[in-house]
């Protein structure tokens, strides 16, 4: 069964198509997703995520803990900062991609992706066994509300009185938000300004109730997981189990640069990854916009023009903000012209560009 998050009455209330996701129970849209999608790119969008896990990494050892369980530099990370980061196997393959808040000087916030999380907070429990530090999965003490799109500032500035202005990019300050201690930080998955609220799951329905009050004069909608899987996509941001495996290294993916072979010590999956930092992969994660009106979806192949099988698409959707559909693919790293994507056996064509489709002005 299903489990739902803190917001599931409010989301019933407002009519919310409900969905399993990773176990969750989560809305999958409220009414129209292009509609959705759209408040977010012009207005304001309010989303529900507190399906993903927060980790605690406490102690003297905190941050070489991490160091050695993770492929960032996060000993390095100043508080009130936040790193995007991955932990892999021993082989090197992505077990999942993570924010890493430093919240004090010993203690750290490592926000998972809700399918993955027990396993990485039983992955960084074993692997901090050697250092003075402690791991704590306090996931179900929390929901988390995002406030995405250009009107999200504005809105934000009538429930709190934090130095938003002052909050940069991947940074997270203690507040309070209407009246509740939160985390806000300023990070994101639509491409989007915007903040994200780490509160007690008791706190969630009010927190909710107070920003889409804010939020009327804005243009705020509730946006559901279709909005927010079209907007990451458009954005290029990969999606654990699509762009990211654990068959698939940081390189694969083309994001080798969040591995710091210029950190001190050891760390898991370095002596996989350290040989892969100077060799392209034979495959590569690009973009591709049909020319057509046909979707590529999650898992049809990409085709040459003899009709060779030379990648597979991992992502697809119609764009609202290209007005055609798009999709994210690994195909063969030498090949970036004549391409097709074979969809029900229909062959059609598409462009590679270049990551991400869409860039905020």
């Amino acid at each position: 069964m299903s489990r739902p998050t803190p917001l599931r009455g409010v989301h019933e209330a407002l009519g919310a198509t409900l969905t399993d996701f990773a176990g969750w129970l989560m809305p999958l849209r409220y009414g129209s997703e292009s509609t959705e999608h759209n408040a977010v790119r012009q207005a304001a969008g309010l989303f529900d995520l507190s399906h993903m896990g927060e980790i605690f990494v406490t102690g003297p050892q905190a941050g070489e803990a991490l160091d050695y369980a993770l492929v960032g530099y996060l000993s390095a990370l100043e508080p009130g900062r936040a790193r995007y980061t991955m932990i892999v196997s021993p082989s090197g393959g992505v077990l999942d991609d993570l924010i890493v808040y430093r919240l004090a000087n010993e203690e750290f916030m490592v926000v998972a992706n809700a399918s993955n999380y027990p396993r990485v907070a039983a992955e960084l429990t074993e692997r901090a066994k050697s250092f003075d530090a402690a791991v704590d999965d306090r996931s179900e003490q929390y929901a988390l509300v995002a406030v995405q799109g250009p009107r999200s500032r504005a809105i934000m500035g009538e429930v709190t009185d934090a130095d938003l202005d002052g909050l940069k990019y991947y940074a997270g300050l203690p507040a309070t938000v209407a009246g509740r201690e939160a985390l806000i930080a300023r990070t994101g998955y639509t491409g989007e300004d915007g903040f994200e609220l780490f509160v007690a799951a008791a706190d969630a329905e009010p927190l909710w109730a107070a920003l889409t009050e804010a939020g009327a004069a804005h243009g705020l909608l509730p946006a559901g997981l279709s909005a927010r899987d079209t907007l990451r996509l458009e954005a290029g941001m990969p999606l654990y189990g699509n762009e990211l495996s654990a068959d698939l290294t940081p390189f694969d993916a083309g994001l080798g640069r969040v591995v710091r072979f210029d950190k001190p010590g050891d760390f898991v999956g370095r002596a996989a990854l350290e040989p892969l930092k100077d060799v392209p992969p034979t495959r590569r994660r690009v973009g591709l916009v049909a020319t057509g009106r046909r979707v590529p979806r999650h898992g049809y192949p990409v085709v040459s023009e003899d009709g060779a099988v030379v990648g597979e698409v991992t992502s697809g959707a119609p764009s609202q903000s290209l007005g055609r559909p798009i999709a994210m693919a690994y195909v063969d790293n030498d090949l970036s012209t004549g391409l097709a994507v074979d969809i029900r056996g229909s062959r059609e064509p598409v462009d590679v560009v270049d990551l991400p489709f869409y860039r905020r002005k």
